[in-house]
């Protein structure tokens, strides 16, 4: 039960944080988003690492894969959004 009040917290503190944020801020909102998902994968390798072959294992191998996606992908979608500010020359 404590872990899904803490999902829940924190999903309404994240939707209330990205939606009061200014234009101006999103693309380092953008980058904090990568390091906590940066962090993600880490946990997600200490619970694939275990020694027995349980769900668990199974649960952390497809998070390091959703993580490693999320995480690649942000960078993409970051890089592509601070291109959009540079000077044309």
């Amino acid at each position: 039960m404590t872990a899904l009040t803490v999902f829940c917290a924190g999903g309404f503190c994240g939707y209330y944080v990205v939606w009061r944020v200014t234009p101006a801020l999103h693309s380092p909102l953008m980058a904090v988003t990568n390091a906590i998902s940066s962090v993600i994968i880490v946990g997600a390798l200490i619970v694939a690492g275990g020694n027995a072959f349980d769900v668990s294992k199974i649960m952390g191998f497809v998070a390091v894969v959703l993580a490693s996606i999320n995480i690649f992908g942000g960078f993409i979608v970051t890089q592509r959004m601070l291109a959009m500010f540079k000077k044309k020359k």
